[in-house]
């Protein structure tokens, strides 16, 4: 099984969306495996967002997401990286297709709501990151059988 990582941002959390973004993601039938509330420090977002080190943006992402406490989650399924994505919709929420948590939730492609891997490589290395191993857990859904 795929694992990916996945995040409600700090504008999520605020305007109280976990569990209705959690329950899209659940009623999907992707499992979640690990899932807390943190507040990222500016320590981690510099290296969860090292990508963008010297861009213009960069100050107002880190401010942005060491702002409020995140959800940060570990999710598991076949194609789970594609499938999330897909759920999540474009970056930029005009731009995204209608039913997708950005297209009902986000105006703003600086507070678009949710955060995802967008590769095996960058779920692996977002994951460790966030999650201790042990944090991770494994187990088996009486309905995974139907998914």
């Amino acid at each position: 099984m795929e694992q990916t990582y996945v995040m409600v941002k700090p504008d999520g959390v605020e305007r109280g969306l976990i569990g209705e973004i959690l329950a899209k993601i659940e009623k999907k039938g992707i499992k979640l495996v690990a899932g807390k509330l943190m507040q990222i420090d500016r320590k981690l977002a510099e290296q969860h967002y090292a990508e963008h080190i010297g861009k213009p943006f960069f100050e107002d992402l880190i401010g942005f997401i060491t702002s409020g406490p995140v959800f940060a989650m570990v999710l598991e399924g076949d194609d789970v990286i594609k499938t999330a994505r897909r759920m999540m919709g474009k970056t930029n929420p005009l731009e995204a297709d209608s039913g997708t948590i950005r297209a009902e939730y986000a105006i703003h492609t600086n507070r678009n709501v949710i955060h995802g891997s967008d590769s095996p490589e960058s779920a692996k290395r977002e994951i460790q990151l966030f999650f201790e191993p042990h944090e991770i857990l494994s187990y088996e859904k009486a309905v995974d059988a139907w998914i």
